[in-house]
């Protein structure tokens, strides 16, 4: 019989197992794999990185619930796996869709089993990061609630309630992400000590970018970074990320069009600044700056970085 931490037995008797929320590989991210976010960077270490090197600098206790907000595709999830590689925890990642169930009861029940499994990683001296992305599809606020939605969202209360209380020393972190943190509801709100927003990344950090997409491309010597980098102000991360790959599509279908893929000891030609420039001038930014006033105006409201 399967012990009652490691599965959960279903109405149609399939077995749910709990290793769907698990990264049981370490990610293999690191913070030099993040081009910039400093402010996210610091406030996790203060939080997560410090008080798991040295848990007795912290009378008081430390933050274990995260909130990363802002535009998607601007380094959400990839700060989660990096911090699970940073201090060589295990990675529970979940989404409403993996822990909702139609089953009574069944929904709820995936999320004690959650957080328990990850107590369970922590009480035998491993950091545990419980990562919910979209977090606002399980917290947000609704109009009308069925039963099983409020009974999900007390039990989320309730282990919420369990990893941050002080007196408990267990490394167990939970850190949600979310493009709309203006739905959530507030009694979960409070209880993300830091709320931290992933901005859009400014000149600098899509320098870095541009270094880490292109190391493995060729490039003539006309490609100016710095001029691509003024071109892109409002793009996101993923916007800059389908940038360089649409960009080097194209080569490639130049390359093929040319009928050069026919010798296999061809190779395209080097991505030229006009390639880019041919690229741009169809794509615009995937993040509205109406939008980007929601998210500052929410941070001016529930600020805790």
């Amino acid at each position: 019989m399967a012990h009652p931490m490691d599965s959960i037995e279903t109405r149609d008797s399939k077995t749910i197992k709990l290793d769907q929320w698990v990264l049981t590989e370490k990610p293999d991210i690191s913070w030099s794999d993040i081009a910039d976010l400093e402010r996210p960077k610091r406030a996790i270490e203060e939080s997560i990185i410090f008080p798991v090197r040295r848990p007795d600098l912290f009378p008081l206790g430390w933050p274990r619930g995260i909130l990363f907000f802002g535009p998607p595709g601007c380094g959400k999830t990839l700060l989660a796996a990096a911090i699970a590689s940073e201090i060589k925890g295990m990675f529970f990642c979940a989404d409403a869709a993996s822990l909702m169930s139609k089953w009574l009861g069944e929904s709820e029940r995936n999320v004690s089993q959650l957080f328990t499994k990850a107590r369970e990683v922590s009480e035998k001296g491993q950091p545990a990061i419980v990562f919910i992305d979209e977090i606002d599809s399980l917290m947000g606020v609704r109009g009308e609630e069925v039963g099983g939605e409020v009974r999900v969202r007390n039990q989320f209360l309730k282990e919420m309630d369990g990893i941050l209380d002080k007196n408990k020393k267990l490394h167990v972190y939970l850190i949600g992400a979310t493009n709309k943190p203006w739905v959530l509801d507030e009694p979960f709100i409070r209880r993300f000590q830091k709320r931290i927003y992933v901005p859009l990344p400014d000149v600098k950090a899509r320098m870095d970018m541009f270094q880490i997409y292109s190391q493995n491309l060729k490039f003539q010597n006309n490609v100016d970074f710095a001029e691509l980098a003024r071109r892109t102000e409002g793009y996101s991360g993923g916007d800059i990320r389908d940038l360089f790959q649409s960009t080097q599509i194209k080569v490639v279908r130049d390359f093929f069009q040319r009928g050069a893929a026919n010798d296999l000891n061809a190779i395209p030609d080097p991505i030229t600044m006009e390639d880019f420039e041919t690229i741009i001038v169809g794509r615009r930014p995937s993040v509205s700056q109406n939008i980007i006033k929601r998210y500052f105006d929410w941070d001016e409201s529930f600020k805790a970085s």
